[in-house]
C-alpha cells in the first residue's frame, strides 16, 4: 500500500500489472515458453520431464545418439512456425530441412532421411502451399536427404497462420565422433562459422512494414558439410550447437550450465554484420540474441582451434569464422563478455525471446 499527506492509503493490485516480459510464475502458456530462453528450459525441466517420469531419458542436446545393432545413429524434431512463410532469403519449407538437417550435424552426424508432417489452416490457398512444399523438396535435395514419410492435418480457419510443419530426422554418426555439451571443459576456444544475427533480422525486416535501408537475408542452409570438413581435418570438437532460438547467447549458456565452465566473449571478435548491427541499434537489441539458422558454434580443444577455424574458412558456409572466447574456470555455468571499452558484462540467458515467431 502507498500513502500521501492528507489521502488514504492506496492498494496496488501488482497482479494486474501488465509487464514486458511474461512472470515467470505463469499458470498457463505465453509465448516465451517457446522461445529458447529460460521459460523454455522451466517448461522443459519442471514440467515435461516430470510428467515423462521413468520414460524420459533426455541429453537436451539438438539430437540424441542412439545406439542400434552396433550403429550410432542421431534422432532429432522440430517444428516450425515461422511468420511469414515466406521471408527474405527463404521459406518455411527450406527452414523445416535446415533446421532438422543443422540439429543432427550439431552431433558430428551425416544426416539420411527425414518425415514431414504439414498442419494447414483451413482456406489457405492450395497454390501457396504447393509453393512450401517445393522449396521443402529443392532443399532436401540439396541436403542429400530423402523424405521417407509424413502426415498432414488440416485446423479451422483463424487456428494456424496457414502452414506449421514439423520435421523428424535420423542420420548416421562416424566411429570416434563425440560431440556433446558436456565435454566443454577449460582452455576450449569458442568459434562462430560466420555473420551472427542474420536471420532474426531478415524475418523482421517483413514484419510491420519495417525498412532497414538494405536487405537482409536469412543464413538458412544445411551444415553438416562444414561439420564434415571440421572433422575430416582432424580437429577434436567438444560441443557444437546451431545457434537458433535465442541466439548465441541461449547457445552458450546452455552449454556452460550442462557442463558447468564459464565462457568469456571477447565483443571485438563478433562477427556482426553492419546492416545487422544498425538494425538492432533501431529496435534496441542485443545481436547476441537474435536466431540463426545456417551458423555454428563449436568448442574446440585448444591445441585444434587453428585447425578447425582454418577448415570453416576453407568452406563455402565458415568463409567468416571467427574464434570469439575460450572456456574458463572462473565463473561456471555463466557467460561474461568483454566490451570493446575494455569492461565486462553478463550475457545471461533470456526468458524468452526477443523475436517470436522466427523459425
Amino acid at each position: 500500500m502507498l500513502e500521501q499527506a492528507g489521502t488514504q492509503p492506496v492498494t496496488i493490485d501488482a497482479g494486474s500489472w501488465v509487464c514486458p516480459l511474461p512472470l515467470r510464475d505463469s499458470p498457463t502458456i505465453v509465448m516465451a515458453h517457446g522461445g529458447g530462453g529460460a521459460m523454455s528450459g522451466e517448461l522443459i525441466e519442471h514440467l515435461f520431464l516430470p510428467a515423462f517420469g521413468a520414460a524420459a531419458d533426455a541429453g537436451l542436446g539438438d539430437a540424441a545418439v542412439i545406439e542400434v545393432d552396433g550403429a550410432r545413429l542421431a534422432f532429432s524434431t522440430d517444428s516450425f512456425v515461422v511468420k511469414p512463410l515466406v521471408f527474405p532469403g527463404g521459406t518455411i519449407g527450406e527452414l523445416a530441412v535446415n533446421g532438422t538437417v543443422n540439429d543432427l550435424a550439431m552431433m558430428g552426424a551425416r544426416p539420411l532421411v527425414l518425415s514431414t508432417a504439414f498442419i494447414l489452416e483451413e482456406g489457405t490457398a492450395l497454390a501457396e502451399i504447393a509453393r512450401i512444399a517445393e522449396h521443402l523438396g529443392t532443399a532436401a535435395v540439396a541436403a542429400g536427404v530423402k523424405l521417407v514419410t509424413g502426415d498432414t492435418k488440416v485446423v479451422d480457419a483463424g487456428h494456424g497462420d496457414g502452414i506449421f510443419i514439423n520435421t523428424a530426422g535420423i542420420g548416421v554418426v562416424p566411429a570416434g565422433v563425440d560431440i556433446e555439451p558436456r565435454r566443454a571443459r577449460s582452455g576450449d576456444v569458442v568459434l562462430i562459422s560466420g555473420d551472427i544475427g542474420v536471420h532474426g533480422i531478415a524475418v523482421m525486416s517483413c514484419r510491420e512494414g519495417l525498412e532497414f535501408g538494405t536487405t537482409v537475408l536469412s543464413d538458412s542452409a544445411p551444415l553438416h558439410g562444414l561439420v564434415a570438413a571440421v572433422l575430416d581435418a582432424g580437429a577434436d570438437i567438444h560441443v557444437l550447437r546451431d545457434p537458433t532460438r535465442g541466439g548465441v547467447a541461449a547457445a552458450l549458456n546452455e552449454i556452460a550450465k550442462l557442463a558447468n565452465v564459464g565462457v568469456r566473449l571477447d565483443e571485438r571478435a563478433l562477427p556482426i554484420p553492419s546492416a545487422v548491427r544498425d538494425a538492432c541499434g533501431l529496435l534496441g537489441l542485443d545481436p547476441l540474441y537474435v536466431a540463426n539458422e545456417g551458423k555454428a558454434v563449436a568448442f574446440v580443444a585448444p591445441d585444434d582451434a587453428d585447425r578447425a577455424l582454418e577448415a570453416m574458412r576453407a568452406h563455402p558456409l565458415g568463409a567468416r569464422a571467427q574464434a570469439i572466447g575460450v572456456c574458463v574456470d572462473e565463473h561456471p555455468g555463466m557467460v561474461v563478455a568483454r566490451t570493446a571499452l575494455g569492461g565486462t558484462r553478463v550475457v545471461d540467458l533470456p526468458a524468452g525471446e526477443q523475436l517470436p515467431r522466427i523459425c
